[in-house]
Parts: structure tokens; sequence; C-alpha cells
């Protein structure tokens, strides 16, 4: 039998360079030993991706989508058809945990400095990620044609119309007709099923190649890939697998357990999943008495609120995701982990967290004047994060960095 496989292998490796590619990415890949529970989100990611897609596909065998049938093809994918309503919540819920797992690993590399160099092109092919997921969330949450997927859609469209002399044929262009309609509706399930999803898997696909071309950070900071031995091997590193693998698998578990726990006993989360609005078909002569994105998009819905000028909003909007792709040229600290930053940096990303915490909560309630105001000061605090960035990082007291690896 091994005969036979090793035959097989060879036959492969003569006409694809399998087993090189396993070296490469796995077997001979070599990460710091000191990574913590704070890397276990990339891979997960990445499952949560294929979950996705799995769950996407069997779901189209189903959908319709048209503005007449949308709707009740999404009932009967809940009610009649066998397991649907599984495979719907899978999505659904999946969605949610994506962002709960995209936001924790972008924390990540505020705490260790992954943005830094060398690793400045691999940050922004992750927020390159991070953009084609909200625009691939986005289209997919008009999809079920409810309440509030139809008048969110109305809403976040009609904010193209905000920039001068183009924005009202931008938004005519998006929606294909002068309204949200069917035409929208098969342009959204278009991109949603086939361009965006491609988009994102070769994004990936790049993501990865470029982790593996310069190595894994690590909570101290350091480039293993300094310290060597004879053979070329860095001294602090251990092969990806099978050492992460099986620590990744541990994850995978547990994260499964806490997937299915809110899949069967609370799908809807509270309204924070799946919004009560979106369980009434979409009525264009009815509006919602609030209408919110869903969760993961309510802090930059917030700033956008916050200006009283409607192309303003848009453009603050705009930037608060640009900031992030501008990150690793702002940060001047001599030192790249959050343990050997000073004080300084500390309180700054603990304003940061809040502040997008803060600004995620008041993207869910109404715009009454308190809120808002509340809104335009904790904007001032997310955008002083970045802003002040290249004067209080390097101003900031550092620890002295260790030449190798620790493993506290």
């Amino acid at each position: 039998m091994s005969n036979i496989i090793v035959t097989v292998r060879d036959w492969i490796d003569a006409r694809f360079p399998m087993t090189q590619l396993w070296n490469e990415h796995m077997a001979k890949y070599y990460a710091p030993k000191n990574l913590n529970f704070w890397y276990f989100f990339g891979s997960l990611a990445l499952l949560v991706l294929v979950l996705q897609i799995v769950t996407g596909i069997f779901l189209t065998m189903n959908y319709k989508p048209t503005a007449e049938t949308a709707f009740s093809s999404v009932e009967y994918i809940m009610r009649d058809v066998e397991w649907g309503w599984l495979i719907r919540y899978m999505h659904s819920t999946g969605a949610s945990f994506f962002f709960v797992v995209i936001y924790m690993h972008m924390f990540r590399a505020l705490l260790y400095g992954s943005y830094r160099e060398p690793r400045e092109f691999l940050w922004i092919v992750g927020m390159l990620l991070f953009v084609l997921l909200m625009a691939e969330a986005f289209m997919g949450y008009l999809l079920p044609w409810g309440q509030m997927s139809f008048w969110g859609a109305q809403v976040i469209i009609s904010l193209f119309g905000a920039i001068p002399y183009i924005g009202d044929d931008i938004a005519l262009w998006i929606r294909g007709d002068y309204v949200v309609a069917d035409a929208t509706l098969n342009r959204f399930f278009s991109l949603h099923v086939i361009a965006v999803p491609l988009l994102l898997v070769g994004a990936v696909v790049l993501h990865v190649m470029a982790l593996h071309q310069v190595g894994s950070n690590n909570p101290d900071g350091i480039e293993i890939k300094k310290n060597k031995d004879a053979n070329g091997i860095p001294l602090d590193g251990i092969p990806l697998h099978p050492y992460y693998t099986v620590k990744d698998m541990f994850a995978v578990v547990v994260f499964l357990m806490l997937f299915a726990l809110v899949l069967f006993y609370a799908p809807e989360f509270g309204g924070w999943f799946l919004e009560r609005d979106n369980f009434v078909p979409a009525d264009p002569l009815k509006t919602p008495e609030h209408i919110v994105p869903l969760w993961y998009f309510t802090p930059f819905y917030a700033i956008l609120r916050a200006i009283p000028d409607k192309f303003g909003g848009v453009v603050l909007m705009g930037l608060s995701i640009l900031m992030l792709f501008i990150l690793p040229w702002l940060d001047r600290s001599p030192v790249k982990s959050i343990r050997y930053r000073g004080q300084v940096y500390k309180i700054a990303l603990t304003l940061f967290v809040i502040s997008f915490v803060g600004l995620g909560y008041l993207g869910t309630v109404a715009a009454t004047p308190t809120a808002t105001w509340f809104a335009r000061g904790l904007t001032l605090v997310y955008f002083g994060f970045f802003l002040l960035m290249p004067w209080y990082s390097r101003l900031d007291k550092a620890k002295p960095v260790p030449d190798r690896v620790t493993k506290k």
C-alpha cells in the first residue's frame, strides 16, 4: 500500500510541485516558538471562509434572485428544504462570526506590531481582504429581501449620491435602476456569489504567500530569521506542521463548540445577527422606524452619522478605513510588540478600543442629539489614535527588546 502511495506521489510531483508546496508552506515553514492564543484567529478566518463558501453554494440551489420570489425562496429554504434551516443559519451566523474573527485578528496586529516592516504589504493585502469582506457582507445582506435588507441597501447606496458631480450616476449604476429593485437584487446576487468570492479567495492566497515570504510575527516582535543554525533553520522556530496545526485543531474544536451554541440556541442573537424587521417582506412604501446596518458595520455608520453634512460624513467614513491602510507608516516606535512599548501606546490602544466599541453601540441606537455628541467625541478619539501616532509612538519610552524570543 505504501509503495502505491509513493508511486502516486512521485507521479504527481513530476507534473505538479505538490511536495515542494507542502514543504514550503507547512512541513518546512518555520514559525516562532512563542505564538500564543492571539495567533489562532488567522486559521479560524480561513475556516469560516470555507464554511461560508460551502453553505452559500447550497443556499444558491434553492434561492431565486428576483424581487417577487427572493423572500419566499428564503422561507422555502427555512421551512421546506431538508436541513435548509440549518444551512441558512450556518451562513447567517457564520457572517457575524467571520467579523468577530477578523476583528480579533486585526487587534492582534495592533498588539504585536504585525503591520510593521517587513510586513507592510502583508498588512495592505489583509486590509483589502477586510474591504472585500465588507462588500461581500453588504451585498449578501440585501438578498433575503426583508424590510431591513431593502431599506439598509437604500440608505447605503444613497450615500454614493453625496459625491459631487458623479454621485447620482454612481448610485444609479450600482442600483441598475432609479430605486432599489429587481435589477439591484440581481446585480448584488451575481457579485455576492461569484465575483467577490473569487476576489476573496485570490486575496487570501496572496495574503498567505506574503506571510510565508516574510515569516510570521510573534509576541516579542523579533525576527526569527536573524538567528539561524548552520543548516539555515531559525533557532527560535519550529515547523508549522505538525506543531501549530495540532494547536489550530484544538482552536477549531473550541470555536465550533461556541459556533454551535449560537447556531442551535440563539441564531438571531437577540437581533444582532438577524434583525426582527428582516423577517418581514420588503415594502418600498413602509420605512422601518429605525434603519441600522448589522453590528459589524455600526462603528463606521456611527462615524457617518456624527457629521451633519452628508458628503462630509461619507468622506470621514472612508477615511476611517483608509487610516488602517496607512498604519505601517504612522507608527514610529523603535519596537513592535506591546510588551516592550511604553504606557502611552497602551493607553492610546485602550482608548481606541473603547472608541470603536462605543461607536459600534451608538450606530445601533437612534441618532438623538446626545448620542450624536457622544459619537463625535468617540470619532475624535478614533482618528486621534492614528493621526497622533507619529508623535506619541516616537516619544513613548520603550523597554529593551531581547535578542531571542521569550516563552512567556
